[in-house]
């Protein structure tokens, strides 16, 4: 495997170093061996500053172009909402260095080819924050799937039902919502494109590719532009049929987050977004739940994996050629209300 950068530390610069950078990503870059954050920015200089100064980091800007083409930095990180993630990767990649993008990658395919071809004419590795990939409860899950301990796999099922809560309701009153997740002109496709991304990457990862979507997406309760409620029916490349339906407008009485693998022997379920449980269940023994223990900060082993590709030490699971699959899919379960 060859390094993609010159040097031995993975230096990164980071765009848009809001809340996901607190605490679930941006740190793991510090603490990673040979690998170190060089600098850090946001529109607002102020920000960008007081991030700087709490994490430790010494240089910052408000400018974009100027941290890309810092000759301090020779990795970034794109973490701004989804609107912005194409053109800063089609100019980090004429800077010729390494890019690990938040997810979504992008708000729509066309965006996300766009991204792949740049990266691929400069030379220059893309990878994408989908960070269940290595996470401890996911992995097990997968070993479970690929030695066959629920017989063949049948169907999965996908559900994710959610109220309508303060902190992620559009402002009726206004063209603007609050939550930049619901408005598609910045996330692409409303809270769906955020939450549903990371499952539909997981099943891409476990399952392979999805070959054929059949989606139906409408917006039921009117508080914002995007799609809030979504479902679909989807068969993989493998045969095994897959369905889900997301809701964020239930009232609590109806919250539900779980995904399940259902073979003829039977099957794994867990909750994706909340406790690291794996319940296994089979007619000819007692059901068993695994507890995992997760990394403090959330990305780490995935960002481990991207700092090893860089320097010629390993492998990265979570790349453009796999993310804009999950883009594809999102798009083909939504167009009958974003392309009509």
């Amino acid at each position: 495997m060859d390094k993609k950068i010159s040097g031995d530390t993975v230096k990164w610069g980071i765009l848009g170093v809001g809340d996901v950078c607190e605490v679930k990503s941006a740190p793991a870059m510090q603490k990673i061996p040979h690998s170190t954050v060089t600098a850090v920015m946001r529109r607002n200089g102020e920000k960008a500053k007081d991030y700087a100064i709490r994490h430790g980091i010494n240089t910052w800007y408000d400018d974009a172009d100027a941290l890309i083409n810092d000759p301090n930095v020779n990795a970034i990180y794109i973490a701004t909402p989804p609107n912005a993630h194409c053109e800063l990767t089609l100019k980090a990649a004429q800077a010729g260095k390494p890019i690990y993008v938040e997810k979504p990658m992008a708000r729509t395919t066309a965006e996300c080819e766009k991204m792949i071809a740049a990266c691929q004419k400069a030379k220059v590795p893309l990878y994408v924050a989908y960070y269940r990939r290595r996470l401890p409860n996911f992995e097990k899950l997968k070993s479970l799937l690929d030695e066959g301990s629920i017989g063949d796999l049948r169907m999965v099922r996908i559900t994710l039902h959610k109220t309508i809560d303060p902190d992620i309701v559009a402002n009726i009153t206004s063209n603007m919502p609050v939550n930049w997740r619901t408005d598609p002109e910045v996330a692409g496709g409303g809270y769906f494109f955020d939450l549903a991304a990371h499952q539909l990457d997981y099943l891409d990862y476990v399952l392979g590719p999805i070959k054929t979507v059949v989606g139906h997406a409408a917006n039921q309760a009117g508080l914002y532009q995007a799609a809030d409620i979504i479902s679909s029916s989807f068969v993989f490349e493998s045969g095994v049929q897959g369905s889900g339906t997301w809701c964020f407008t239930v009232d609590s009485v109806s919250e539900k987050d779980e995904l399940v693998f259902i073979g003829c022997k039977g099957q794994l379920r867990l909750s994706f977004f909340g406790a690291p449980e794996l319940h296994i269940e089979k007619s000819d023994r007692s059901a068993e739940t695994l507890t995992f223990e997760l990394p403090h900060h959330i990305q780490q082993p995935l960002i481990q994996t991207v700092v090893d590709d860089i320097l010629g030490k390993g492998n990265c699971p979570s790349t453009g050629k796999s993310a804009v699959r999950t883009n594809w899919v999102m798009e083909e379960m939504t167009k009958n209300y974003y392309l009509k």
